[in-house]
């Protein structure tokens, strides 16, 4: 059995809370029946921002960026081209076919992209560019023709460096609107807010929730929960820098689950001693704190394989392996949104910088997705065209026999018409003065 040398003091969350999906469908309706005059309300009571137009205009997004610091802009571009390298191998690695799965059979398969995508970038506790280049970047990548990405004002202020992100990041239309009012706006559309294909990028509860309730009128990217941080350690790694990766992602919020399974109970103890020093002189305590104690976990198991077993189990956002072979874990794992190997390397790098996209799947739901990809913006579909006569005939027979099984007197017709026309069978259910079945008879000796 394993030894837990921390528990987690609270109970994880499950299902939606009652008052985040009451607030959040009341929001959605007045927004379907309202449109612009409920976001401007909206945006008036949550954020106290009420501008003459929620869009920045060409002239505005060039100020703003501006006022960005030089090296604020030369980061940002060299992030957004590690991002968008990222994406176009991941663009490259689907392809469009057409194969002949028999003699005139003739299947395709095209990836098309969606016409238009909504970029949400929060900006509650921090102004979270990186969400920019994930969603901005990788859709543009996709080819989606129009990107409308919004983001809410901080405390009333431009957050000019987000701005400046989502320009670089190839945005078309850029919105000064945040919560629920902007998600809302994007999915259902309004007289000055057009309706897009697909949602993408992170929020909070609110947002997430406002996500859940319009998939179906909209596509969305995933359902993202909390962020979180498994590293599996070795007697190998460094307890110092554990605990300090850890910490990186508790600071994310309040509920942000944090765990190590380690082979080593001495680790472990090591890494608890580092985080009670560290945590007390972090400026992000109010929140890694609380994280720390209600979510923390700190686990030890017997043997690296138990570590991979248990954490499948866990199935993480994010799980980081340091260990003496750490590759190993490619092999041996299968539920995760996002692997980060080795010491040199750290959650906070595909977080920030790295160009793997930090859209991720929390909550297990990485036991059935992954995060988001240039994929989730592309529409995989398929083309089917019978050229040869013969083949066709000998379909409609397989079809006829199948569809029947099934009672679907209406599919099995289809293909018997086609039988009957190329190869003159009879059409036993047809008008009783066999109009029909002559008709198709003529027709396919006129074809031979």
């Amino acid at each position: 059995m394993p030894l837990q040398l921390k528990a987690p003091a609270a109970t994880p969350a499950r299902g939606v809370d009652p008052a985040v999906r009451d607030t959040v469908a009341a929001i959605i309706d007045d927004v379907r029946a309202r449109g612009d005059d409920a976001v401007r309300e909206l945006s008036a009571r949550f954020d106290a921002w009420t501008p003459d137009t929620f869009r920045l205009d060409a002239d505005q997004v060039e100020q703003i960026v501006a006022t960005v610091p030089a090296q604020t802009i030369a980061d940002i571009r060299t992030v957004q081209a590690n991002v968008r390298r990222f994406a176009e191998h991941q663009r490259a690695s689907l392809r469009d076919f057409e194969v002949e799965t028999a003699p005139g059979v003739l299947l395709g398969q095209r990836n098309i992209p969606v016409a238009a995508a909504g970029a949400y970038v929060p900006g509650g506790r921090y102004p979270l560019v990186a969400s920019a280049h994930m969603t901005i970047v990788t859709a543009k990548t996709a080819g989606v023709a129009r990107v409308a990405a919004c983001t809410p004002p901080i405390r009333g202020q431009v957050p000019a460096a987000t701005v400046a992100a989502m320009h670089l990041a190839g945005a078309d239309e850029i919105y000064l609107l945040g919560g629920v009012q902007a998600v809302a706006a994007l999915a259902l559309g309004t007289a000055s807010i057009p309706a897009v294909d697909i949602l993408s990028g992170p929020g909070n509860a609110y947002v997430a929730e406002a996500k859940r309730q319009l998939f179906g009128e909209v596509g969305i990217d995933l359902l993202a929960g909390p962020t979180e941080i498994l590293v599996i350690a070795d007697e190998h790694a460094d307890p110092f820098v554990v605990a300090v990766d850890l910490l990186s992602q508790a600071e994310h919020g309040p509920d942000s689950p944090a765990v190590l399974i380690t082979t080593s109970a001495e680790l472990g103890r090591e890494v608890l001693a580092h985080v009670a020093r560290i945590l007390p002189g972090m400026p992000t305590r109010d929140y890694a704190g609380p994280a720390w104690r209600d979510h923390g976990q700190v686990i030890v198991v017997a043997d690296l394989d138990e570590a991979y077993r248990l954490a499948d189990e866990f199935a993480s956002e994010h799980v980081q392996v340091l260990t003496r072979q750490p590759r190993k874990a490619l092999e041996r794992m299968r539920n995760y949104g996002a692997l980060f190997l080795g010491e040199g390397t750290c959650v906070s790098y595909g977080d920030k910088v790295i160009g793997t996209n930090h859209t991720l799947p929390t909550r297990r739901g990485a036991r059935f997705t992954g995060g988001l990809w240039v994929g989730r913006y592309l529409k995989t579909v398929t083309y089917q065209e019978v050229v040869d006569p013969a083949a066709s005939v000998d379909l409609g027979r397989l079809c006829g026999r199948a569809s029947r099984v099934e009672l679907f007197e209406g599919h099995a017709r289809s293909g018997d018409v086609r039988a009957a026309k190329y190869a003159g069978d009879p059409l036993p259910w047809a008008a009783a003065d066999g109009g029909e079945a002559r008709s198709a008879q003529v027709t396919a000796e006129a074809a031979r």
